[in-house]
């Protein structure tokens, strides 16, 4: 395991150099010059070329590359050009906003899909199948930021039953521990602040899982619908076994590897794919702040951020990987 992890983490260093480098050349090759956008009107030629001296972008594209692939080996993404605040931080101070949002929405899609896949797979062709399949053709085809508007209007515009922009309300948050608002709010014993934080996040979260509920319902209902034919099941109930237990203690256990692997997957989706999310709802996350960055073609805080998801995405599929020992013995990486 330990010999595999390691051929894992050092396989993942090219994949983050590779990505590193296109994202720095599309950026480089997008319109638009930072210190014609970031400076007033105002400012003078002489002015501009002051300003692209001071961020380097007077420099040849490879030396500004290296530049900032050395700076950020030492875990430097620079410095944004917009804001004059380190990359590094600006990020750790959005990421928690967008890493809750992502977390809530996959924890609807679970409690929700996995189920729902489970009963239509276990009875296909009945009413909870039908019922099933419903949701999950709905989630899988409605566009996200469609979604988020139409909650908008219908539940905060028409009903008035939830907020519909923004993270929390102003002056109820204590201050922060972990930059998770819901968590530090419970570790305040805050329930006001508790309650104003899931008021805020239900929409944004429906909106962003609601399409991978309806994949992670597919899937479900797939693999069980497989695994119910194995020989193991009818075993099961050749011994008398309940079909509750069958269904749950047996099949649901060897349909997992799929269903984790598509969890693992969306999850990493969710971070990146929350942008459009994130900008419907007014989120303060990372997802925002890369929109930010782009309009102004702040280049270290655009290559810092998409690193940043690039990293976490390699984290979730090889934590992903490392899962699917625990859930299936006969699954043996050191072979």
């Amino acid at each position: 395991m330990l010999n595999y992890i390691t051929r894992r983490v050092i396989g993942t260093i090219p994949v983050i150099i590779l990505i590193s480098l296109l994202v720095f050349m599309l950026v480089q090759a997008a319109p638009g010059d930072p210190a014609d956008l970031l400076l007033s009107d105002e400012a003078t030629p002489e002015d501009i070329a002051s300003a692209r001296e001071r961020w380097g972008l007077n420099q040849p594209v490879y030396v500004q590359y290296w530049k900032f692939l050395v700076a950020a080996l030492q875990g430097d993404l620079g410095t944004s050009f917009r804001y004059a605040d380190p990359v590094l931080l600006m990020i750790g101070d959005r990421l928690p906003a967008t890493v809750e949002l992502a977390v809530v929405a996959i924890l609807i899609a679970v409690f929700i899909g996995v189920p729902l896949g489970v009963w239509a797979g276990a009875r296909p062709n009945s009413w909870v199948d039908n019922v099933g399949s419903f949701f999950g053709f709905f989630g899988i085809s409605m566009p996200s930021f469609w979604f988020g508007i139409m909650l908008i209007l219908i539940v905060s515009g028409f009903l008035n039953l939830l907020p519909s922009a923004g993270r929390n309300t102003y002056g109820i948050a204590d201050d922060p521990i972990t930059g998770f608002y819901i968590l530090d709010s419970l570790l305040h014993w805050n329930w006001k602040a508790v309650w104003d934080g899931i008021s805020y996040i239900i929409l944004p979260a429906i909106a962003l899982g609601t399409n991978m509920l309806g994949i992670l319902m597919r899937v479900t209902r797939s693999s069980v619908l497989e695994v119910m034919h194995d020989d193991f099941v009818r075993t099961a109930r050749a011994k008398g076994l309940s079909e509750h237990k069958v269904l749950w203690r047996h099949a649901v256990r060897n349909a997992l590897i799929p269903i984790i692997t598509v969890v693992g997957l969306e999850l990493g989706t969710l971070l990146s794919g929350s942008i459009i999310v994130e900008t419907v709802f007014s989120w303060p996350g990372s997802g925002s702040l890369l929109i930010e960055a782009l309009n102004s073609r702040d280049y270290p805080l655009i290559t810092g951020t998409v690193l940043t998801y690039t990293f976490i995405f390699v984290i979730i599929n090889l934590t992903i990987d490392i899962l699917y020992a625990a859930i299936d013995p006969r699954i043996r990486f050191d072979k």
